[in-house]
């Protein structure tokens, strides 16, 4: 059984740890197997490609690596600082994620 993550695809986060400490961005995708996330604008890696239908040019391409999860921090839309993940039912029976420093609902 997978492990529920603390971080979504699409959330505004913050790396806390590692080389690219202090950069923000956006997660664009999840590998939960690995526990891992691609975030935008971190972690650039220079990939060396051979031309072909999509690069007829080839040569050095920079793209994103992934992250380990547990480096990342949500960023509180209302503080616009990190903060730390819960979880619990809302009014309507629903389990939302909460921001643990405002309190306040996550999408």
């Amino acid at each position: 059984m997978q492990k529920k993550l603390h971080i979504k695809k699409g959330d505004n986060v913050v790396v806390i740890a590692g080389d690219n400490k202090g950069k923000k961005g956006r997660v664009l995708e999840i590998i939960t197997k690995s526990e891992r996330a691609l975030v935008e604008g971190v972690n650039m890696i220079k990939k060396h490609t051979k031309p072909n239908s999509k690069t007829p040019q080839g040569g050095i391409v920079e793209k994103e690596a992934p992250v380990h999860i547990s480096n990342l921090m949500l960023v509180d839309a209302k503080t616009g600082k990190a903060t730390r993940i819960g979880r619990k039912v809302n009014s309507e029976g629903k389990l939302v994620r909460f921001s643990k420093k405002s309190g306040e609902e996550i999408k």
